[in-house]
């Protein structure tokens, strides 16, 4: 049954999946709410512009599955919530799970669920947590047929870079990829890696299982385009982008620059048209 979720997740022209992250307001920091105070305006736009995913929160679904007819976005459900996204890691850093995840994604009609895997320096308490969080919700998973996609992220130091902030390490990113797979990952939500070229040794660290990239914080148009070409040069099976695209002036334009990137192949400057 998660393969019948999962034909709704990935596009059936190219295999591959763009799914925009427009779940940032769960975790109550500053400046993530830029570009989506207004969440169903966000969502309709988002909608309109024809990704094949939208990642939202229990609370904030109904702005997309409300919408009639069947050539919507497909839900991903997020089903965590943490507090180490500030400059400073508070006393008491957590990762909290929602009630019967599962259950909620299937009431909810998502396609998949996506649940963090951290490793920040100095909150190892946290990816404890985030382990306890995986191996609950993988048994639930299975139940109820709803593919589960594990986010491994690696942080840099909170008070050196902020919350949220990539190391690109590729030994790190690999290592915490390999452990979400072995946790029983159904779809892999990585970083990036400084050195995009290569990515490709991500890739073969899940193995079968597809790797989308996240996006990061807002980057320049042309870095962003050109990453995310390198990237599927590097044989990932798509991308997962929020505040590249709800915090874009044009965020209509710029879902379908990558969209043409990602399932029809064009290059940065092709790409680069629609956001004209």
């Amino acid at each position: 049954m998660k393969s019948y979720r999962l034909n709704r997740l990935f596009n059936a022209k190219s295999g591959r999946c763009f799914d925009v992250a427009i779940d940032h307001g769960f975790f109550n920091q500053p400046g993530f709410l830029t570009g989506i105070e207004d969440m169903a305006r966000a969502v309709e736009i988002v909608v309109k512009a024809g990704p094949d995913a939208i990642q939202l929160t229990t609370g904030q679904a109904r702005h997309l599955q409300k919408i009639p007819g069947g050539g919507k976005p497909s839900l991903v459900l997020r089903t965590d919530v943490a507090n180490v996204y500030g400059r400073e890691l508070p006393v008491e850093a957590m990762s909290a799970m929602i009630e019967e995840p599962s259950l909620q994604a299937v009431r909810l009609d998502a396609a998949c669920m996506c649940v963090n895997l951290f490793q920040i320096p100095g909150a190892s308490e946290v990816t404890n947590r985030c382990i306890e969080n995986i191996c609950a919700l993988k048994l639930e998973s299975d139940h109820y047929g709803m593919p589960m996609m594990v986010e491994p992220l690696v942080f840099r130091p909170n008070s050196e870079a902020g919350g949220y902030m990539v190391d690109g390490d590729l030994v790190k990113i690999q290592h915490l990829v390999r452990q979400a797979v072995e946790l029983g990952a159904d779809v892999i939500k990585a970083d990036p890696t400084d050195d995009v070229s290569v990515y490709r040794k991500i890739v073969e660290a899940a193995g079968e299982i597809p790797v989308l990239v996240r996006g990061g914080g807002r980057a320049p148009d042309e870095e962003i385009l050109a990453r995310t070409a390198a990237l599927m040069d590097q044989g990932v099976s798509g991308i997962v982008y929020g505040r590249n695209v709800v915090q874009h002036p044009n965020p209509a334009g710029m879902v379908a620059a990558l969209m043409a990137i990602v399932h029809d192949g064009a290059n940065p400057t092709e790409a680069a048209k629609f956001l004209k």
